[in-house]
């Protein structure tokens, strides 16, 4: 797959996450969703922050401030990830922070495929984004899990801080025995 594909499937399994939560039949199913979603969704925004709109800022002539507004999305989306990864099963407060994850991602989403991803498409050529698709599906397996509001969401302080943040993620993940994907 190319990264843009790669990102959209990222974007149709994290809809299928939200359909499961609403499926799930009690509080520890929809605490084991709410866990991957957090992880998923983490591991998505990081590696578009470190290699997706670094591209987009630089190949689209409108780069900078595309990028500037969906890395204020990812803020957004990372907060309500912080919030709701402080919360443990049953918690009053995971429906309705699920609710508001669930509009902000649609909105990004919507931005992301309808506007942003057919640019990029336009801006580079199949074999640069192939390339890309490889190097974002290697790195998902060391980016981090969990969200990281206050760290840098840009190169290149991202590039250093990103690594340590996936260490301790992963650490934190098997101590806490949370579900893997």
């Amino acid at each position: 797959m190319d990264a843009l594909e790669l990102l959209c499937h990222d974007h149709r399994m994290v809809e299928q996450l939200f359909r499961d939560y609403q499926a799930a039949g009690n509080d520890t199913q929809r605490r084991g969703v709410v866990e991957i979603i957090i992880r998923e969704l983490s591991k998505h925004a990081a590696l578009e922050e470190l290699m997706v709109y670094p591209l987009g800022k630089k190949v689209l002539p409108d780069g900078e401030q595309e990028t500037d507004e969906h890395l204020a999305e990812h803020m957004q989306v990372k907060n309500l990830l912080l919030d709701l990864d402080k919360l443990s099963a049953g918690d009053d407060q995971t429906s309705e922070l699920m609710a508001d994850l669930q509009r902000e991602v649609e909105h990004h989403v919507q931005e992301e495929e309808g506007v942003f991803m057919p640019k990029l498409r336009a801006a580079v050529d199949e074999q640069a984004l192939t390339e890309l698709g490889e190097a974002l599906d290697t790195a998902k397996q060391a980016a981090p899990t969990r969200p990281h509001p206050q760290a840098p969401d840009q190169l290149p302080a991202l590039a250093l801080a990103g690594p340590v943040a996936a260490i301790y993620d992963r650490l934190r993940d098997r101590l806490q025995e949370r579900p893997l994907t």
